[in-house]
């Protein structure tokens, strides 16, 4: 008679492990620069009580997105590691699409956009450019032709 395996039946069930990893997912960087407005902070700084939140919902951290149960938590929080890594984390600006476009060597000029890859489409288009500019060259001598 084998002995049935009773432990760590968890760890194989991809149910199971996406529930866990997402438990306790936060607020990202970028949701929690939005939240630092002062539009914004002061409406969650003044929540109704909530009878599902910690503490009724009236000890938040802005900074942390968490809810404690009383205001001492909140300052022992306040003064730990975790809310000081948070704080230096948002001092840097937030990661937008314009930052990804120009990291891939994509820019926008006056509304259009400019690929500075190199190759035969960027070659192609550098072309066209010039030859429209030598024809507007050209068409400009004859227009003052004309008017003298």
């Amino acid at each position: 008679m084998v002995r049935m395996r009773r432990k760590r039946m968890h760890c194989n069930n991809k149910e199971l492990h996406n529930r866990y990893k997402t438990k306790r997912r936060t607020k990202d960087l970028d949701q929690i620069q939005d939240d630092l407005k002062p539009e914004n902070k002061t409406r969650l700084v003044n929540l109704p009580l909530d009878e599902d939140l910690p503490g009724l919902g009236q000890h938040y951290c802005v900074e942390c997105a968490k809810f404690y149960i009383d205001n001492e938590t909140l300052v022992r929080h306040r003064h730990g590691r975790e809310h000081k890594r948070r704080l230096r984390d948002l001092k840097e600006p937030a990661y937008t699409q314009k930052d990804a476009e120009a990291a891939i060597g994509l820019s926008t000029d006056n509304g259009k956009a400019v690929s500075s890859l190199f190759g035969p489409q960027s070659l192609l288009a550098l072309k066209q450019k010039n030859d429209a500019t030598a024809a507007a060259e050209m068409a400009k001598p004859q227009q003052m032709d004309v008017e003298a």
